[in-house]
């Protein structure tokens, strides 16, 4: 069910003029006589009715905090404790950190838990998960570490970034992270937490359903848009989740979906789950448009509209797994930002799988000047 779709209610009428009326003709009634605009009696009826609307106004909001689609803040943590569904909290971004030593040592060498790194700029911290064990004869190990703040702060650091030892060791040449940092994130919304509240009498079911699948996927961060579910072979699952801004989230967090996934009471016993990225289809676009000579007067604004236009289609192609490219959007965003005589010449029309996400390359934009009608 599309709760957008849902007709909206309300459990108290609280316009202004709909309880001003009712109570000054309601008094009318009763006395028998019309009170003029200054009488002092409408002007106590009309302090009466700021009161009652106020009233009204709380009734109405306390019986919509008992609906999932009008819910928010503590009242929607409360409807879904119905259903044992949780607001996701704030989550650190993870990585795998890499440590090398200056020589081969004799004997094992320990990096402990908890031990701390940073990058250049020194605005983000990471440590260590677990202990690393480097065993005699070897020169490196590789370990998870964890931001040691959470939410987005720790986000999307490249390969590389991290490579500066807050906590010297013996023996360590250097450290660097391996894999672009993922899984930070901030509280769940409202909006994603509401729609997993409607989402969640799917995790009932014990067939693994796609729906049951798609549910304890976006369990495992707030930031999980949607989730790509199918079985490319008998008793095989394949997941692909995809984050919001069409995203693709990094090995940290598909490890975490997968161990969700796999978990003995999600996963039905002859599944063998996967997760795995989606394929990056890439995309160029090659596009020229005009501006009508009427709306010269605006052809800074215009050319703006414009150039959001196409970020808007580029993040548009990407929020969805197996979108087609599709240029008769772009034609259609450009236009509608006021761009006349559009003519593209890329991207064309192109089917996708289930399992590809359209990603924008090469991007050329070119104003060919004004145009009559």
């Amino acid at each position: 069910m599309d709760l957008s779709k849902l007709k909206d209610v309300s459990f108290a009428d609280y316009g202004e003029e709909t309880v001003k009326n009712a109570l000054i003709s309601a008094y009318e009634s009763v006395s028998g006589r019309t009170l003029a605009t200054g009488d002092p009696v409408r002007l106590f009826l009309l302090s009466i009715a700021a009161i009652i609307i106020q009233q009204r106004f709380l009734i109405d909001q306390a019986g919509k905090m008992n609906l999932v689609a009008y819910a928010k803040g503590d009242y929607l943590d409360q409807l879904g404790a119905y259903l044992d569904v949780e607001r996701i909290p704030a989550t650190a971004a993870e990585t795998t950190l890499q440590y090398t030593l200056s020589a081969v040592r004799p004997e094992a060498v320990v990096i402990p838990k908890g031990t701390k790194v940073t990058g250049a700029k020194k605005d983000v911290f990471f440590a260590t998960e677990n202990p690393l064990v480097i065993a005699p004869g070897s020169l490196s190990g590789t370990v998870d570490a964890q931001c040691t703040s959470v939410g987005l702060t720790g986000e999307g650091l490249p390969a590389g970034y991290l490579t500066e030892q807050v906590d010297p060791l013996p023996y360590v040449a250097s450290v660097t992270n391996t894999t672009t940092t993922s899984g930070g994130a901030d509280i769940e919304t409202d909006d994603s937490y509401r729609e997993r509240i409607r989402e969640a009498p799917e995790k009932f079911s014990d067939a693994g359903s796609y729906g049951a699948y798609q549910f304890w996927a976006k369990s495992a961060s707030a930031d999980i848009m949607t989730v790509g579910v199918s079985s490319p072979t008998a008793g095989t699952v394949q997941l692909i989740p995809l984050l919001k801004g069409g995203q693709i989230p990094g090995e940290n967090l598909r490890k975490r979906v997968l161990e969700i996934c796999s978990a003995e009471k999600v996963r039905p016993l002859t599944d063998n789950v996967t997760c795995i990225a989606p394929t990056e289809v890439s995309y160029d676009i090659d596009a020229t448009y005009k501006i009508n000579t009427d709306d010269a007067a605006a052809i800074t604004d215009i050319q703006a509209a414009v150039t959001k236009a196409v970020d808007d289609y580029i993040t548009w192609q990407r929020s969805d797994l197996g979108r087609d490219i599709d240029p008769s959007k772009l034609y259609q965003l450009m236009v509608d930002a006021g761009a006349v005589k559009v003519q593209i010449a890329k991207p064309t029309l192109t089917a996708l799988t289930d399992d590809q996400l359209a990603v924008s390359g090469k991007k050329t934009v070119t104003f060919g000047g004004l145009a009559n009608g």
